[in-house]
């Protein structure tokens, strides 16, 4: 067992840079910026959201001025639902206001959308200023603060409107996840157990073997930065191999594209992404069983592990058109073929068009299967 703090370096060629992980690292955050090169006169802007900010915003801010640096705080509401132009609108005005360079700084202190928000705002200003993560939720931890995909929702669609910009550092601190909410937490295990299924068998096992999984309480300290390193590590090992989704990173959808169809179609924040994703991973489970792709057995053992973490499985019933209307408005569309993850074992996936038709076919199928 690795012993923390823990450094992975994204080894992209032109702007790699390391997730560290580690007990108490907001502590070490001024120090880490100035290894980095960054001046003490650097104008910081740090974004995050009411919960989180309440939690530990004075005391990054604290930190950070112990080693020299000034910086400001911008509270934006919480919740996919915020997750839109509008808010971004905020961030560029606060860094208007702050007199933000083109080598000032933004700091992401939150979950998936702080991040995703603060890193597209960053891309966007001034053409593309620095920005750190410190994720402060299991799935940005695991997930969304690695590998540079930033941006927001569109009416019509998640993540249609992004940029690719590398974050300067992340840095992990699982004391964060302390007042993480329980379903908040399970929704990140479910992007763990994806790594799981896509390329880390052991990791898969590891879950299946614990004894609980639940909530951060259930969980065996070691196990937590197990799960922390193992996923940092096969996102990194994947963007690093193609950092702009062009072949393989697709991979890391596994999931998604039905998870998105759910989140799209219900509403934002009625099933919170991890729960989406969850039912997107059954979804894809079931189609690769209809293609002969993978064994009933495992199947059944994604769906046993998913149940043991508390997650929902079962597809709510949706309207067939506007079904096929968002996945073929989805960032995983090219050329009009709709690409699906789907798996062949534990710890192997392939990338597969559909044709609509038989998309079609299966919904229909999934709907008539949610009635019972």
């Amino acid at each position: 067992m690795k012993q923390t703090p823990i450094r992975i370096k994204v080894d992209l060629t032109n702007n790699p840079y390391e997730v560290v992980i580690g007990k108490n690292l907001l502590k070490q955050i001024g120090n880490e910026l100035l290894a980095l090169g960054f001046k003490q006169s650097t104008k910081i802007l740090i974004v995050s959201n009411p919960v989180v900010a309440k939690e530990y915003a004075n005391q990054l801010i604290q930190n950070l001025h112990l080693a020299g640096f000034t910086a400001k705080l911008l509270v934006l509401e919480a919740g996919e639902s915020q997750k839109n132009i509008k808010s971004i609108g905020y961030i560029h005005d606060s860094s208007y206001e702050q007199k933000l360079e083109r080598n000032s700084l933004m700091i992401a202190l939150g979950g998936g959308v702080v991040g995703d928000m603060t890193g597209f705002a960053a891309a966007t200003w001034l053409r593309g200023i620095p920005f750190v993560q410190i994720p402060t939720t299991l799935l940005a931890m695991v997930d969304a603060s690695v590998g540079g995909k930033t941006g927001v929702n569109h009416p019509k669609g998640k993540n249609l409107i992004g940029a690719f910009h590398q974050p300067k550092l992340v840095l992990i601190d699982p004391v964060t996840l302390k007042t993480l909410p329980d379903r908040e937490f399970r929704a990140g295990i479910a992007e763990v157990i994806k790594y799981g299924v896509i390329g880390d068998k052991k990791l898969f096992e590891l879950l299946e073997n614990a004894k609980d999984i639940k909530n951060l309480n259930s969980i065996d300290k070691e196990l937590i930065i197990e799960i922390l390193y193992r996923s940092v590590k096969s996102k990194a090992k994947i963007v690093e191999q193609d950092e702009r989704e062009s072949g393989l990173r697709a991979i890391l959808n596994y999931g998604h594209t039905f998870g998105h169809v759910i989140e799209t179609l219900e509403g934002y924040g009625v099933w919170i992404h991890g729960e989406a994703v969850s039912i997107g991973m059954i979804v894809a489970g079931e189609l690769a069983i209809k293609k002969n792709l993978w064994t009933i057995e495992d199947n059944q053992r994604q769906k046993e592990l998913l149940l043991k973490a508390g997650l929902p499985i079962h597809w709510p019933k949706l309207n067939i058109t506007k079904v096929l209307e968002t996945l073929t408005t989805d960032k995983k569309v090219k050329d009009g073929n709709i690409k699906f993850i789907l798996p062949k074992s534990i710890g192997k996936v392939i990338i597969d068009d559909i044709d609509n038709e038989e998309i079609k076919k299966f919904i229909y199928n999934l709907n008539q299967a949610s009635n019972c």
